[in-house]
């Protein structure tokens, strides 16, 4: 087993996995059977930890020696600011935690993957919009998603693949997780990881991709505060959810190609319905609810429409796509994004990391690990005139400039 070259390191990576599992010096010192004293000295640095106290002590914070070990540069811990937000939000912290503490290690496994293959994610933020200048927060929402769509060359039609767009365009870490019902996700920002956002996946696509942007937004204009963000804010706004939520449907759902195809149709038939809102819901890949109320922003459909939807016609919208066969349920995105589990797998083939290494990269047992390698690798198959049969595996090292 190696140790970091710093014994600081080490000892503010116990501290931290100690605090997370609230565990108390004196505790972790009772079991160590060492005074508390020297506890504190492991933990500061001033006495490097021993091979056995390491394993001993990680198998009592419940975390992997390997987090302990092994060398990288650590991210700012913004789990202490997750967890106050939780608790302004009225969340009890036991609720969030394992959540937070999965984003936290997220966010570094994706960076030292990318050190690990020379190969770091390219940044392009956009610059950070100040509130408080007198301009209302959805008036700058509204400009903001408007410059960024044409920041990154997306135009007016709908972009489907949001992650892939804003990672490899922009910079930012976007990973999918199991999170409280009403809760939408989770965003945080540190100059060594970059921006990073951890989306609620048990919810909808369209109602996930939504809160993608939301989180997007909070990172434009509260880049430095991370953040947690309910399903439905409670009580009245402040002006970073505004803005926030403002930019996700002005993003989304471009104004110039929202007047016009709402046009086209009222054009064509003199008239809108529920089914042709259902249509540009799925266009857009959005929430009808979303789209209804972004259709009332513009002054397209009378103010108070979407709520009488809601909450007095009974309208069924799962039912009401079904019915006009549309796909109301596209395949969910998976936790981890396909360039991290890229990644993974090349650090493994390159015998930069372990077997055990890469499960735990990839979150997964060892035998699913060795199956994610193999589907890198999968066989192309094709037929010859005769129609029999071939097929090759794939070398997805294999340089094409040589």
């Amino acid at each position: 087993m190696t140790s970091p070259s710093d014994p600081r390191v080490a000892g503010r990576r116990l501290a931290q996995a100690r605090k997370a599992r609230g565990v108390t010096q004196q505790d972790a010192a009772l079991h160590l059977q060492v005074s508390r004293p020297t506890l504190i000295a492991i933990e500061k640095g001033d006495r490097a930890a021993k091979p056995e106290e390491i394993v001993s002590l990680a198998a009592l914070y419940g975390v992997g020696v390997h987090e302990i070990v092994r060398e990288r540069v650590d991210a700012m811990d913004f789990r202490p600011h997750l967890r106050s937000a939780a608790q302004r939000l009225a969340i009890e912290p036991a609720e969030l935690e394992g959540a937070i503490r999965e984003f936290q290690q997220l966010a570094e496994d994706y960076k030292e993957l990318e050190d690990l293959a020379g190969d770091p994610l390219p940044r392009d933020y956009p610059p950070v919009v100040q509130l408080g200048s007198g301009i209302r927060p959805r008036v700058l929402a509204e400009a903001a998603a408007d410059r960024e769509r044409s920041r990154l060359g997306l135009g007016d039609e709908p972009t489907i693949r949001l992650r892939e767009v804003l990672e490899e365009k922009v910079g930012l870490r976007v990973f999918y997780g199991r999170l409280p019902g009403r809760i939408a996700g989770m965003y945080a920002y540190d100059d060594h990881v970059g921006g990073c956002i951890l989306v609620n996946g048990r919810h909808p696509p369209d109602r996930a991709r939504c809160s993608l942007i939301h989180e997007y937004g909070h990172l434009i204009v509260d880049r430095f505060k991370p953040g947690i963000d309910y399903l439905e804010a409670q009580g009245r706004k402040p002006p970073n959810e505004v803005f926030a939520e403002a930019f996700a449907i002005a993003f989304l759902l471009p104004a110039r190609d929202v007047r016009e195809r709402f046009c086209r149709v009222v054009d064509r038939s003199g008239d809108f319905q529920v089914a042709d809102l259902c249509f540009l819901a799925d266009h857009y890949r959005v929430s009808v609810e979303a789209t209804a109320r972004r259709l009332e922003d513009l002054a397209l459909i009378p103010g108070g429409t979407t709520d009488h939807l809601k909450n007095e016609s009974g309208l069924k919208v799962r039912e009401a796509q079904q019915a006009l066969g549309l796909d109301i349920d596209p395949e969910a995105e998976q936790k981890l994004p396909p360039r991290y589990r890229l990644l993974a797998v090349r650090a493994f083939r390159a015998a930069k990391i372990s077997e055990g290494q890469l499960a735990k990269f990839l979150r997964c047992e060892r035998v699913e690990a060795r199956e994610a390698v193999l589907r890198a690798e999968e066989a192309s198959s094709w037929e010859d005139p005769e129609g029999r049969p071939h097929s090759r595996r794939v070398d997805i090292a294999r340089s094409m400039l040589k």
